[in-house]
């Protein structure tokens, strides 16, 4: 089984870190350095054992023709379905139940509508700081060529919001992100995520 070089000995939970494209290094150092043992994941059959999972940002049209070899996107819907997971940039657009400009197929987990390169080109990017509902102060949040939340379902609570849309959402055993927190050096979202698995494992739905 491939597994990331951060990859330790600790009693942390094991996440998995879809590792198709984007900053999935990123990801995986952060939650290492908070006691959690991060596994990259490139194969459906590595979903096998994970606590939780997250899928990073990137190209989403890109991560889908990954997923549509060896049965992957109906391993991985069913995992998102049922494990916590943590979806960043396009992430969260492979989470969504509906993703327009353009119409994409998605995993159909969290009940939002996302549209796709909603705040521009990649010179367009921005990083902010805004309150949210973590507690700490202001969140630091990076966003390069974002997807915006149009749309919330009613189980979806919104912890941080741009500009009146929301960039950090909640359901259940989900969590999405618009923007890119582990190009920060602020972890709250990652702990957060790990606090969810956590409370997962000792109250299973």
């Amino acid at each position: 089984m491939t597994t990331s070089s951060t990859e330790t000995a600790t009693k942390g939970p094991i996440i998995g870190v879809l590792a198709l494209q984007g900053a999935y290094d990123a990801h995986a150092k952060t939650i290492a350095a908070l006691g959690a043992t991060p596994r990259l994941v490139r194969l459906p059959t590595e979903l096998k054992g994970l606590d939780g999972l997250i899928m990073p940002g990137g190209e989403s049209t890109t991560m889908l023709k990954f997923l549509e070899q060896r049965g992957f996107f109906d391993l991985l819907k069913d995992f998102v379905h049922k494990v916590p997971t943590f979806g960043t940039c396009a992430g969260v657009i492979l989470l969504a139940k509906d993703v327009t400009n353009p119409a994409q197929k998605s995993l159909g987990a969290l009940d939002v509508t996302v549209e796709r390169n909603a705040y521009g080109r990649q010179i367009d990017s921005a990083i902010l700081h805004a309150e949210s509902k973590l507690p700490g102060g202001p969140l630091e949040m990076v966003f390069i060529r974002a997807p915006r939340i149009t749309r919330t379902g009613a189980p979806v609570e919104v912890l941080a919001s741009r500009d009146e849309n929301p960039v950090l959402v909640r359901e259940g055993h989900l969590l999405a992100a618009t923007f890119h927190p582990e190009l920060s050096h602020d972890s709250r979202v990652h702990q957060l995520f790990l606090n969810m698995v956590r409370d997962h494992k000792e109250n299973p739905a």
